[in-house]
């Protein structure tokens, strides 16, 4: 087994996270903060846009299982990467679309992926999603941690999980377990 990590803002970290437990090679999903200028930020703090940090998921998974480049396609559908600090009402840049990368291959494995869907045109706009550096992640408080799972009556959830879920389902089917 080759255990990796990818660590990946598209929105609310609840939404990526329950995304990404679904897939098979994935072990583990830990929802947190990265890319600001402080040091473990609270998720007040990081709400509040002032941090500079983006709501993250980091994924910890077995590459012979599933490719960094599938988690990419995956990341890349199942979030939309033509808003700028915006994923329907969440609004700042703590919502960003962003790929922090671990090393110089998924640096390049990132940028192919995301030239892939651009030239796919499967959004029809442009890509807004950077793509920069990990430098530190900070994991959220425990009571985000497998949101979902925990809070399956939550009314954000159940507006904004099940349809992503299902397009995981219909778009990835060979990867979900």
């Amino acid at each position: 087994m080759a255990r990796k990590l990818a660590t990946l803002g598209g929105g609310c970290f609840w939404c990526l996270e329950a995304v990404f437990q679904q897939l098979r090679g994935v072990e583990s999903v830990v929802s947190g903060y990265t890319g600001g200028k402080h040091d473990n930020p609270t998720y007040n703090q990081v709400c509040s846009g002032e941090t500079g940090h983006a709501e993250v998921v980091q994924v910890a998974f077995d590459d012979e299982v599933i490719s960094y480049k599938d988690l990419l396609r995956v990341f890349f559908h199942i979030h939309d990467p033509t808003t700028l600090n915006r994923q329907g009402n969440d609004v700042g840049t703590q919502y960003r679309s962003v790929v922090f990368t671990h090393d110089e291959e998924q640096l390049a494995a990132a940028e192919e992926i995301k030239l892939e869907v651009l030239e796919s045109d499967y959004w029809g706009a442009p890509l807004v999603t950077e793509i920069t550096s990990l430098e530190e992640f900070y994991p959220a408080e425990d009571y985000h941690q497998d949101y979902f799972n925990n809070n399956p009556s939550q009314p954000y959830c159940l507006a904004t999980i099940p349809p992503k879920l299902e397009k995981l389902r219909k778009s990835f089917g060979k990867f979900v377990r």
